[in-house]
């Protein structure tokens, strides 16, 4: 299906094509307004976007789903938009603790690894078992997850009130660990459940209490799954569809320059479309990009508060990584790797020091997505991805320097750095796990947080936005309403926290706030959708949406075509 010429004006323009921006057009063409996404990449997806090298395929920063089982968020919404949405695949391994002298593994039966801890350090029994109970009743709070997915911003005073009912009930269980973050609040809050060095060590790599608790949380409600089949990418390719099927428009390869203003409020986007300038006519945009992007770039200088800007500058955000993507010669189960994903802890030293982007101490995390899904490589043959969390600012922007555009320049120096930094990454992986890994490598691909931030745009290469914690929530760092008129954020600025569930929870968030504007009969049923006060049925009763066509058939993978060829 091919997109069709863009027309000179819109109901509704938006800024990015990863699920978020996806997401918003998907639910505002349905409702039948004239939607165009502008994209700067070739193509859709942002994060989930991937790549292809020869007859393999990549997910470059996909490492499990949840919330996108029978009963998640991300099914409720999807399933609203279409019966032929991307299936995510129920995982039993999960997560493989590995490191000097542990080798652990969580499973969807979690109480196998507090008895495995138990069975092993006795003295910390009691501790252990106050631990997963900890996370027990962090699961019963994430099964009430849907009921707070609508944002505040789309509710009316009496509505939020008893939303924030709601929001606080859910965060109930959270409160009380939120303080443990940083080096010494990690610390601290481990040893009120265990003393053991040992499985202090096992958590080296986090920065907070919660991140420890939360893996455990969602195991004990069944919600890892592993991408659909065909990867990460079949996401945005189904999006994609829905968007082009409901006569919504999508223009890739286009630079956003402007934002055009008048009297305040917005009146167009001017951009950039290989190397011609256009120029849409819109009173409405969702901005699913950087926001440090939008404020100090695309808008008048004097658009948005300095206060505001200043709050959105100093956020606590997540870190960006490097990532290896390796093509390998035979599958990687053979050398050992399973479903799960893997964590090669760090050293001690490190967890005083939170993200140090040294690869001879990170922590690293290890995934054989070919094991999963064996579409993703030729017959015979598989993928290793390797992920180091690392910042933009080690050794002068990864030795790129930075012009007065913010435009790095990749050049040897930072070839060669990268080069190391992935060498050293193999190096440790094969010591833990592989000892025979290099003999079957065909080939590798880098990403750094330079690389995440070129493709992505977001501030620092970060991986999923803002953190949830203590600082950005009294910053009010996340909102989707700007200053601006007719501007609407709806990217992973608009909510704290990241992956595809906050995307997919933004982009839904964003359409909502501009139905109630444009279409509020649309509006009203997607809320009370929303909420799990009415069925699909009953919401396409209760307004004029369009019928999905429910006809989506995926394209077959590189490496499905090669096997078709035979």
């Amino acid at each position: 299906m091919n997109a069709a010429p863009l027309k000179s004006a819109y109901d509704v323009v938006i800024i990015g094509a990863g699920v978020a921006g996806l997401t918003a057009a998907a639910l505002l063409t349905k409702a039948g307004l004239s939607i165009c996404v502008l994209e700067k990449e070739p193509h859709p997806g942002g994060y989930l976007a991937g790549f292809r090298r020869k007859d393999f395929r990549f997910d470059t920063a996909l490492h499990w789903l949840n919330q996108y089982g029978s009963e998640g968020t991300i099914t409720h919404l999807f399933r609203f938009l279409g019966d032929d949405f991307p299936k995510a695949r129920p995982q039993i391994h999960i997560r493989r603790y590995l490191g000097d002298g542990f080798n652990y593994l969580l499973t969807n039966r979690p109480d196998e690894l507090m008895h495995t801890w138990q069975a092993e350090f006795p003295a910390d029994a009691a501790g252990i078992a106050r631990f997963f109970k900890a996370a027990k009743r962090l699961a019963k709070a994430f099964k009430a997850y849907g009921y707070v997915f609508r944002a505040s911003e789309t509710m009316g005073f009496w509505e939020a009130l008893n939303q924030k009912k709601k929001l606080l009930k859910f965060a109930l269980p959270f409160i009380p660990l939120i303080p443990y973050s940083g080096a010494k609040g990690l610390h601290k809050g481990l040893s009120k459940y265990f003393k053991s060095p040992k499985l202090h060590q096992v958590f080296a790599a986090d920065t907070e209490l919660l991140s420890c608790l939360i893996p455990i949380a969602w195991a004990y409600n069944d919600d890892f799954q592993s991408p659909p089949l065909g990867g990460g990418q079949r996401i945005p390719e189904w999006l994609e569809h829905v968007i082009l099927s409901q006569d919504g428009s999508l223009a890739y390869q286009c630079t956003v320059e402007e934002i055009l203003l008048k009297k305040g409020s917005t009146a167009g986007i001017r951009f950039m479309q290989q190397g011609v300038e256009c120029i849409i006519r819109t009173t409405q945009v969702i901005a699913a990009c950087d926001v440090e992007l939008l404020y100090e770039r695309l808008l008048p200088k004097n658009a948005i508060p300095e206060k505001l800007k200043n709050r959105l500058r100093n956020a606590d955000l997540y870190s960006s990584s490097v990532t290896v993507s390796i093509a390998l010669d035979c599958s990687p189960a053979r050398l050992g790797f399973g479903e799960e994903l893997i964590h090669i802890a760090g050293s001690a030293a490190q967890a005083h020091i939170g993200v140090s982007s040294d690869p001879t101490s990170s922590e690293i995390s290890v995934l054989a997505p070919s094991v999963r899904d064996p579409s993703l490589a030729p017959e015979d043959q598989g993928t290793l991805t390797l992920y180091m969390p690392a910042e933009m600012n080690v050794s002068d922007n990864w030795e790129t320097g930075q012009d007065p555009i913010h435009q790095t320049r990749r050049n040897t120096a930072y070839i060669d750095l990268k080069t190391r930094v992935a060498e050293t990454l193999i190096d440790r992986v094969s010591a833990c796990i592989a000892p025979e890994l290099r003999q079957h490598i065909l080939f590798y691909e880098v990403a750094t947080p330079v690389t995440h931030w070129r493709y992505t745009g977001n501030k620092g290469g970060t991986m999923m936005g803002a953190k949830p914690g203590r600082a950005n929530m009294q910053n009010a760092v996340a909102r989707y309403r700007t200053p601006v008129k007719g501007l609407t954020l709806g990217g992973h600025w608009a909510e704290l926290g990241g992956g595809v569930p906050i995307a997919v929870k933004a982009g839904a968030n964003a359409a909502l706030i501009l139905l109630q504007h444009l279409k509020p009969e649309a509006a009203k049923a997607l809320a009370a959708y929303l909420d799990y006060r009415f069925d699909v049925n009953k919401t396409m009763q209760a307004a004029p949406w369009k019928e999905p066509e429910n006809n989506w058939e995926p394209k077959p993978t590189p490496a499905e075509k090669k096997k078709q060829a035979k």
